[in-house]
């Protein structure tokens, strides 16, 4: 089918985001990009923004209802990933039952119109953004970082300099199973000296 690259795209994606809020602790869900400004999400709240907007965009605007509240009734870091996998994993599914003419057809975006197709890409893009966000907020507490799309400074640096990519987990059940007994990761090696940074030198 023309359009299973959105279907597989969008399965990893769902990957990523429990991966990364897999980084966080629980004590970590009420961080702040910057104490005491309220402009920029808490962890939490990025969690709850995720889940909310996801499921209104697959709602009005590709007609794909989990019938399921889209918010866990804990909001703990846990709840929140099991919550998201099992929603996101039955939106996975009815995608996979769509034709290209669905993909094609006409919807609203908010007030303008656009195929569903150019929805999807703009959902998985509006992902990313706040995937990357959180990321962000990881750093600032000082968390090491397993990879979202290739290298980090944990698994060995840049690609150019070949380091690897290390995913915590080899599957969405394999994180969902360990890290509700405690976490098992993949070790990650760190950077062992290496730059970490297209600039070195910089790096004050």
């Amino acid at each position: 089918m023309r359009y299973d690259f959105l279907i597989e795209t969008y399965e990893t994606e769902r990957v990523k985001v429990v991966s990364v809020w897999s980084e966080f602790r629980d004590e970590d869900l009420s961080v702040r990009p910057r104490a005491g400004d309220p402009r920029g999400r808490s962890a939490r709240e990025q969690m709850v923004h995720q889940c909310v907007s996801e499921n209104l965009w697959f709602i009005n605007m590709l007609g794909i209802d989990v019938s399921a509240p889209p918010l866990p009734a804990a909001e703990t870091r846990m709840e929140f990933m099991k919550r998201y996998a099992e929603d996101s994993g039955k939106r996975l599914a009815t995608l996979r039952g769509k034709d290209d003419s669905w993909w094609e057809s006409e919807t609203k975006f908010f007030d303008v119109p656009r195929s569903r197709a150019w929805v999807v890409v703009r959902r998985i893009a509006h992902t990313a953004h706040h995937r990357g966000q959180q990321m962000a907020i990881l750093r600032m507490l000082g968390r090491d970082l397993h990879s979202n799309y290739g290298p980090t400074a944990d698994t060995g640096g840049l690609m150019q300099a070949h380091a690897p990519t290390i995913y915590g987990y080899p599957s969405l059940p394999a994180l969902l199973d360990a890290e509700a007994t405690g976490g098992a990761k993949s070790p990650l090696p760190g950077a062992a000296g290496k730059a970490v940074t297209e600039r070195p030198d910089q790096i004050k």
